[in-house]
C-alpha cells in the first residue's frame, strides 16, 4: 500500500482526488494540507466525503510522509514548494502550470510569473509520454483545455497531415475553480454561452507545444464558457496540406485507430455519433468523434471530457499509476454518469 499527499486539497481537483483516491485499492490518503481550513475535517470542506477520517493540516513540505504527493496549488505555489517535497523521496504530481512547459521562458509570457524553478517535469499526458511517465519523479499535470484540444488533434500532427487548426471549446463553470466570481455567478451564466480571452488564453500555449509547437503547425483557440457544471466540449478544425488532399474520412480514422486502438481511456466514436458530455462526465474518459472532411479541406473532429476528472484529477492518478507501476486503470475503471 502507497502513502499519498495532497497540498492544497479544499479546491474541486482536491476533492475529486478525495474521491477517487478513497476508492482506489493500493494507495492510502494519509495527509490533506489547507493554512485556511488547518484542523477542519474534510467532509466540512467536502461534503460527499464522509467518515474518511482526513483533517486538513497546514503541513510543512519536510512534514510529510509519502510515495506520491499532489501538489493540487495555485500556478507560481507550486514551483516554491516542489523542490523541498522531491527532497522528501516522494514522486510528485503537479495540476499548476508550473511544470508543464518546457521553455520556462513561454511559461512566464502567459502566466505573468517569474519561473524559479530549475527542476524539469515529464508532460503529463500518458497516451504520449507513457514511458517518460514511468521514470519521472515529478509530473505536470496537463491542463484542461488542452487535454482534450491535444487528444483529438495529435493523431493529424504526427501523421503531419495538417498545418493550421482552429479549436474551440466549451467549457463547465467548475473549470473556474471553488472560488465564486461575477463570472460566475448564475444569473450571468444560465441562458449564456460566453467566450473569453478569444485570442488570448494562456492554454493555447500548452496546446501549441504538444502539437508541434509555433512553427510546424499554427494553432489557434477560443473558450466559451457554458451554463453546466462539469465537462470540456472540444470541435476542432483541421486544415489538410495541399498533398493531403485527397484524404478520405475512412482514412482519417485509420490513423485515430492506430494511435488510440489500444489506449483504455480514449474511446473513438462510430461514423454519425457524436460525443457528448453526459456520456463522459465523472469518468477519466475521453470521447471522440467527428472524421468529416468538407470540400475545403476541413476536418472536423470534436471530444469530450470532464474537466475536474481527465482535465485534472483522474489524469493526475492515472500518471500516478504509471510512476508507481500499477495497472493504470486502477481506481479509475468507471464509466461516466448518464443522465
Amino acid at each position: 500500500m502507497y502513502n499519498v499527499a495532497i497540498v492544497g486539497a479544499s479546491g474541486y481537483t482536491g476533492g475529486e482526488l478525495l474521491r477517487m483516491l478513497l476508492n482506489h485499492s493500493e494507495v492510502e490518503v494519509n495527509d490533506i494540507t489547507s493554512r485556511k481550513y488547518d484542523g477542519t475535517p474534510a467532509h466540512k470542506i467536502h461534503p460527499h466525503i464522509r467518515d474518511s477520517g482526513l483533517v486538513f493540516k497546514n503541513k510543512q513540505p519536510n512534514e510529510l510522509d509519502a510515495d506520491i504527493i499532489f501538489t493540487a496549488t495555485p500556478h507560481g505555489a507550486s514551483m516554491k514548494i516542489v523542490p523541498d517535497l522531491l527532497e522528501t523521496g516522494a514522486k510528485v504530481i503537479d495540476l499548476s502550470g508550473d511544470y508543464r512547459y518546457r521553455d520556462t521562458k513561454v511559461y512566464e509570457k502567459w502566466y505573468g510569473l517569474e519561473h524559479t524553478s530549475d527542476i524539469k517535469g515529464v508532460y503529463g499526458l500518458p497516451e504520449i509520454y507513457r514511458d517518460e511517465i514511468k521514470k519521472a519523479d515529478l509530473v505536470g499535470n496537463p491542463g484542461c483545455f488542452p487535454t482534450g484540444a491535444i487528444l483529438s488533434s495529435y493523431p493529424l500532427v504526427d501523421n503531419d497531415l495538417v498545418d493550421r487548426i482552429v479549436i474551440d471549446s466549451k467549457t463547465g463553470v467548475s473549470g473556474a475553480g471553488v472560488n465564486p466570481s461575477s463570472t460566475t455567478h448564475y444569473p450571468n451564466i444560465a441562458d449564456n454561452v460566453n467566450p473569453y480571452k478569444i485570442s488570448s488564453h494562456r492554454h493555447v500555449s500548452e496546446i501549441q507545444q504538444e502539437l508541434h509547437g509555433f512553427e510546424d503547425v499554427k494553432v489557434s483557440f477560443t473558450p466559451h464558457l457554458v451554463p453546466v457544471i462539469r465537462g470540456i466540449q472540444t470541435t476542432s478544425h483541421s486544415f489538410l496540406k495541399e498533398e493531403h488532399s485527397d484524404i478520405t474520412p475512412d482514412e482519417l480514422r485509420k490513423f485515430y485507430e492506430k494511435t488510440y486502438g489500444k489506449e483504455y481511456f480514449i474511446k473513438l466514436m462510430d461514423d454519425g455519433e457524436i460525443p457528448h458530455l453526459s456520456s463522459v462526465r465523472g469518468s477519466n474518459f475521453v470521447h471522440i468523434g467527428g472524421f468529416e472532411i468538407d470540400d475545403t479541406g476541413r476536418i472536423v473532429m470534436l471530444s469530450c471530457i470532464d474537466n475536474l476528472v481527465r482535465g485534472a484529477s483522474g489524469q493526475a492518478i492515472q500518471n500516478m499509476n504509471i510512476m508507481l507501476g500499477l495497472d493504470e486503470t486502477t481506481g479509475l475503471n468507471h464509466f461516466g454518469l448518464n443522465p
